[in-house]
C-alpha cells in the first residue's frame, strides 16, 4: 500500500505521545432472603428490616474505575435511593486517567467504596481497604445467599484470606450468546446461503466475494457508500478490544485478557503476544491490509469514525465485542436494516482448533467493590451491599420499573413489551437514561440464567427472552441453520473445562511483582508493534515480529511468564482445598 512506511513512523510517534488507558463491560420483587431494607410506599421513610427504625438518608462516595458520569437522576437510582435511602456519588476516570489509585495512595484519601479493577492489590497492601468477613457475617445474609458455593473465591489468598471485594460478573451466569469473536454481516451470510465460516480463510474468502459484488452498500440515510471488507479501531484503548483481544479466541482461548494458558501443562500461562498462533494471526491481518479488505484507515481514524462507519452499513467484518460497536449498530436497527447487523463467527486460525468463546471460566472473584478505612459507617455501606444481593435489587437494577420497563404477563412472569425493547436497542443511552442496567455492575449480581424462587431469570437474558427479541436477521439466520440459538454454531460449554483459576484479567496481582508493570510496558510495545506489522509490507513482516519478540524479551517476558504461572498455580491449589 501506498506510504506505508510512512505511516509506520507516525503511528510509533503518536503512540509514544499517547497515554495508554485501561479496558473497560448489564418473581414479584420479594426477596427469599429479608433485605436489609424494607421496602416503601412513595412517601415513606426506608426502614431497617431487623428493627424497623427508619433509615437515615446516606450519601456513600463511590470511585468507579470502570465507570461513567452518574448523576444519580434516573427513575431506578431514585428508586434506590426512595428503598434504601442511600444516595451515590460516583467518582471515575476522566480523559483516559488510569493514576487515580497511585494518587488515592499517595494522598491516603479515599471514597467510602471503591472498585478498582487491577489496583486492588496496591489498595490491600496500602491497608486502605477493610476486611469485610465479620461486615458480611453480620449484616450480610444476602451476600453469603448470592455468592453461594462462590462464596470461598472471595477469599484473596491462601496468605491471606481476608475478604477486600464483592467480586464483579455475575455469579453462576449462562452463556446465551458469545461476544468479541469475528463479526460479519447478516447481508454477508444470507447472499452466500448462510455458510458457517469456522476458520480465517473461510472469513476471507466470504468478504471477498460480497465487496466483489457489492462495491457499494446504501446507507440508512439513503447515501451510497464505498463497501468496506473490514475495518478495526486502534487509536487509544479500544485497541484492546478490537486488536488485541480476538487473536486470543483465534487461537483458541477464552478471553483470559493479556494473557493466555495452557492448562494442559501444568497452567503455563504466556503474555499474550508472545503465545502461539499469534504470528499466524496478524499475518492473516497484514494480507487484508495488503490485498485492500481490511480498512487503510483502521489505524488513524478515532473511535469516533469507526463507529461512523458502521452506521452507514458499509462495513462488512469486524473484530469486536458488541457492547463496543454497539452505537455504530443502533442507527441500522432503528432503519430496521437488521441484515446490516452482526453475526458472531466461531473463527479461528484453522480447522484444528475449536473456538473457546463459551467455555466457562468458574467465578472469577478477584476485582470487585470494596469498602475503604475511610468510610464513617462502613454498617450503612455493607448493609447497602448486602440489600443489592436481594431478589428486590436485583430484579430493579436488572429490569427497571414494573410498568415502565417491564410487564407481567398473566401468569405473573415478568417480560419486557417489543416497544420497550426496541427503545433498547435502538438507543444506545437507553441504560444512562432509565438506569436499567446502570447500577447492576460492578456490584454483585446473579449472572444470566440464575432464577430466582419463582423460577424467574433475575437478568432479563435468559434463553426465552434471547429467542423472542432476535431480529429478522437473526432469526433467518437460525432457520438456515437449523439451529435454536445463535450461539449454537459454536462449540458448546460443556466441550470445556471450567477453568480452575477463573478469568485471568480478574486475578489480583501483588503489589512487589514486576507483572504490573510489565504489562504496563508489554502493552505500549504490542500495540505500536502490532499496527506496524499489520500495514507493513508483507516481505517486512518477519523481521517486524521477531524485533517485536525481542522487545517483548527485553521487558522481562520471561519472568513474568513465570510468575503468571506460578500466582494461577498457586490460586488454583488454593481454590481446590
Amino acid at each position: 500500500m501506498k506510504n506505508r512506511k510512512l505511516l509506520s513512523i507516525l503511528l510509533v510517534i503518536a503512540m509514544v505521545a499517547t497515554m495508554l488507558v485501561g479496558c473497560g463491560k448489564k418473581n414479584d420483587g420479594k426477596s427469599t432472603t429479608e433485605p436489609t431494607a424494607a421496602p416503601t410506599t412513595s412517601g415513606e421513610e426506608p426502614t431497617d428490616a431487623a428493627t424497623q427504625a427508619p433509615i437515615e438518608p446516606i450519601t456513600l462516595t463511590f470511585y468507579n474505575a470502570d465507570g461513567q458520569e452518574d448523576p444519580w437522576t434516573d427513575p431506578v437510582a431514585q428508586k434506590i435511593t426512595e428503598l434504601t435511602g442511600v444516595t451515590l456519588q460516583t467518582d471515575y476516570p476522566i480523559d483516559g486517567d488510569d493514576q487515580r489509585i497511585a494518587l488515592m495512595i499517595a494522598s491516603q484519601e479515599y471514597p467510602d467504596m471503591i472498585f478498582a479493577k487491577g489496583g486492588t492489590a496496591e489498595l490491600v497492601d496500602a491497608g486502605a481497604l477493610i476486611d469485610l468477613t465479620d461486615l458480611i457475617e453480620q449484616y450480610g445474609p444476602n451476600i453469603k445467599k448470592l455468592y453461594g458455593d462462590n462464596f470461598s473465591r472471595l477469599k484473596y489468598s491462601e496468605a491471606d484470606p481476608s475478604i477486600y471485594t464483592l467480586g464483579s460478573g455475575g455469579v453462576g451466569a449462562v452463556k446465551y450468546a458469545t461476544d468479541g469473536t469475528m463479526q460479519l454481516q447478516y447481508a454477508v451470510l444470507a447472499d452466500a446461503g448462510y455458510p458457517v465460516p469456522k476458520t480465517l480463510q473461510e472469513y476471507e474468502d466470504l468478504i471477498a466475494s460480497y465487496v466483489a459484488k457489492n462495491p457499494t452498500v446504501t446507507g440508512p440515510d439513503g447515501g451510497t457508500y464505498d463497501t468496506i471488507g473490514m475495518t478495526l479501531s486502534t487509536a487509544d484503548w479500544h485497541w484492546y478490544i478490537t486488536l488485541s483481544n480476538p487473536s486470543g479466541f483465534a487461537s483458541g482461548s477464552p478471553d483470559n485478557g493479556q494473557w493466555i494458558v495452557d492448562d494442559a501443562n501444568n497452567y503455563s500461562a504466556s503474555y499474550k503476544h508472545s503465545a502461539p498462533g499469534q504470528k499466524e494471526y496478524y499475518k492473516w491481518l497484514n494480507h487484508m491490509y495488503d490485498i485492500g479488505l481490511l480498512d487503510p484507515e483502521f489505524a488513524t481514524q478515532t473511535h469516533d469514525d469507526y463507529l461512523a462507519k458502521i452506521s452507514t452499513g458499509r462495513v462488512l467484518g469486524l473484530a469486536d465485542a458488541g457492547w463496543d460497536f454497539a452505537e455504530g449498530v443502533a442507527p441500522l436497527l432503528a432503519a430496521e436494516m437488521y441484515d446490516r447487523s452482526y453475526a458472531g463467527l466461531p473463527i479461528t486460525l484453522n480447522d484444528t482448533i475449536k473456538s473457546a468463546a463459551l467455555a466457562d471460566q468458574g467465578y472469577s472473584g478477584g476485582w470487585g467493590v470494596g469498602i475503604t478505612t475511610a468510610c464513617e459507617d462502613p454498617e450503612a455501606a455493607i448493609k447497602y451491599l448486602d440489600w443489592l444481593c436481594t431478589d428486590e435489587a436485583q430484579v430493579l437494577t436488572h429490569w427497571g420499573i414494573e410498568g415502565v420497563n417491564y410487564q407481567l404477563d398473566d401468569n405473573g412472569k415478568r417480560f419486557v413489551p417489543e416497544d420497550e425493547y426496541k427503545y433498547s436497542k435502538s438507543d444506545s443511552e437507553y441504560s444512562k437514561k432509565t438506569g436499567v442496567g446502570f447500577h447492576s455492575y460492578p456490584f454483585p449480581e446473579y449472572g444470566d440464567g440464575r432464577v430466582d424462587a419463582n423460577g424467574e431469570t433475575y437478568t432479563t437474558v435468559n434463553e426465552n427472552t434471547k429467542i423472542a427479541t432476535y431480529n429478522p436477521a437473526e432469526k433467518a439466520a437460525t432457520e438456515a441453520w437449523g439451529v435454536k440459538m445463535l450461539k449454537d454454531i459454536f462449540p458448546q460449554t460443556a466441550e470445556f473445562p471450567v477453568s480452575d483459576y477463573g478469568a485471568v484479567w480478574q486475578t489480583a496481582v501483588p503489589s512487589d511483582s514486576m507483572l504490573s508493570d510489565f504489562v504496563t510496558q508489554a502493552d505500549e510495545i504490542s500495540w505500536q508493534y502490532l499496527v506496524q506489522v499489520v500495514v507493513c509490507e508483507p516481505s517486512e513482516f518477519d523481521a517486524l515480529w521477531d524485533e517485536f519478540q525481542g522487545k517483548l524479551k527485553d521487558a522481562g517476558l520471561e519472568e513474568a511468564n513465570a510468575e503468571m504461572t506460578a500466582l494461577l498455580q498457586a490460586k488454583a491449589a488454593f481454590w481446590k482445598q
